[in-house]
């Protein structure tokens, strides 16, 4: 498998530390609010990069952490507590809104197939963690107290910016918002490893550590949790762009301060989902989420698919007319699917599973090249190799794409089937007296509520659409 790597700015072969495991951690949320979906355009390409890695033989340990302190509004050490400014919007306590909105982030991934990592770590789990990791770099001299807080001193470092490929003078702020100068660094590219009692008197989580009582700072919890569960040699780092300064840059520094050696190799990080106004966010224009999609009629793997048909690594406009553009592409897929489900025939072809099967790996093997993975999706649907060979690719591939290709149709309630098959003998009855006008009224009132009829030789099937 060849991926591009954000810290050597190229496609690389990817090699990992044990051919027996591939470590890969993976940036969570901070549960402050509902993921919108540009979030999630992030995780689900860390999915299909993880059921990529699956599908040609790797077995993949995954861990990803769970923000639930420390995640300023500011990327440079200024501003609220994202959590705290959550909890008094929400008249809530942080662990209460931090539990709701964690909730909420899984659900939203199993709308959308994003397989849920086999470790999840909340940030307030680990504090020992960080205290230890901190504490040697204190000792170390990598970081340093100043006005109660601890800092790591980013001049102790050869090639701070080995992910941006900047100079300092470039780098200085954050990426997100305005910097407030922090006069007790001794440089302002430096970051909070712990904060104490002396900011932010508002905070509502604290813990007693060898530096005072207070929390940790955001970046430092990644790189405790990564350690922790992963090793020291991690393969894969995953995020959106925006965290590849300061977050990721900052937990090179740190973790590899700590231990003395290179700790992971390989960067993946993928862009923007923008509006048509630019960059999308929770604080302008309409807030677009998993819920609001289904609340305005579309499958959440409608939107699966259009991330999947644009490359990772380039930004990506949505609109509702680019999301009702696939929400029909999707529905005709399944149709055609469905169709050749029902009139399956033949007996396994090698050959050409072998052949297709090949392009497929090829696709995802060319860095994650999700565009060329759905055209050999639909040049196996329209080729005319059998049927039974066909549903073979299908399910195979679904286990990458994760669009449900295969999903059973008649997952009704009892109470849906009795309507329908009341329907369907009424339209068979107005069919027989050839009140044909009546017989399309039935299928028109079916489809009307998502259900599609369809006359085979065996008798009318129908589904959702």
């Amino acid at each position: 498998m060849n991926l591009y790597n954000t810290k050597t700015r190229t496609i690389e072969k990817f090699v990992p530390n044990n051919e027996s495991e591939v470590t890969m951690y993976t940036c969570g949320p901070t549960v402050y609010h509902y993921a919108h979906i540009g979030n999630l355009r992030s995780y689900i390409m860390e999915d299909v990069l993880e059921k990529s890695l699956n599908y040609v033989g790797y077995n993949v340990k995954r861990c990803m952490n769970i923000t639930d302190v420390g995640h300023l509004s500011s990327d440079s050490d200024s501003g609220e507590d994202k959590m705290l400014k959550g909890a008094m919007r929400e008249h809530k306590s942080v662990m209460e809104i931090a539990k709701m909105y964690t909730d909420a982030f899984f659900d939203d991934c199993k709308s959308l197939n994003i397989k849920k990592p086999e470790i999840v770590v909340p940030a307030t789990s680990e504090i020992s963690t960080y205290i230890k990791i901190i504490s040697k770099l204190l000792d170390t001299g990598f970081a340093y107290k100043a006005s109660g807080n601890v800092y790591f001193d980013t001049s102790k470092l050869q090639d701070y910016y080995t992910l941006t490929n900047h100079q300092i003078d470039d780098m200085v702020v954050g990426v997100r918002e305005s910097v407030e100068y922090d006069e007790n660094k001794r440089n302002q590219a430096d970051f909070v490893l712990w904060f104490t009692k002396s900011k932010f008197e508002n905070q509502e989580l604290k813990w007693d550590s060898p530096f005072g009582t207070g929390y940790p700072g955001w970046h430092i919890e990644c790189s405790g949790i990564s350690l922790k569960y992963l090793g020291e040699y991690l393969d894969i780092h995953c995020g959106g762009v925006d965290n590849i300064f300061p977050h990721h840059t900052n937990e090179i520094a740190q973790s590899e301060s700590y231990l003395g050696h290179e700790w992971c190799h390989y960067w993946f990080h993928v862009e923007h989902l923008n509006d048509e106004s630019g960059k999308m966010s929770k604080s302008k224009g309409e807030f677009l989420t998993v819920s609001l999609l289904k609340a305005k009629g579309y499958n959440p793997l409608a939107y699966r698919l259009l991330t999947l048909a644009s490359h990772y690594r380039k930004q990506l406009v949505f609109s509702y007319d680019n999301l009702d553009s696939f929400q029909n592409t999707y529905d005709k897929l399944i149709n055609k699917i469905n169709i050749i489900r029902e009139n399956i025939s033949g007996e396994f072809d090698k050959d050409n599973f072998d052949l297709y099967n090949s392009k497929f790996i090829d696709a995802l093997s060319n860095d994650l090249n999700t565009s060329s993975m759905l055209t050999v999706l639909y040049d196996v649907v329209k080729s005319d190799i059998n049927s039974y060979t066909k549903i073979e690719l299908i399910k195979n591939f679904d286990k990458v794409l994760g669009l449900d290709l295969l999903k059973s149709d008649n997952e009704f309630t009892n109470e849906e089937i009795n309507l329908i098959e009341s329907k369907i003998e009424e339209r068979n009855k107005a069919k027989a007296d050839k009140n044909y006008k009546r017989a399309d009224e039935i299928r028109d009132e079916l489809k009307e509520k998502g259900i599609s009829i369809l006359d085979t030789r065996e008798g009318t099937k129908y589904r959702r659409i």
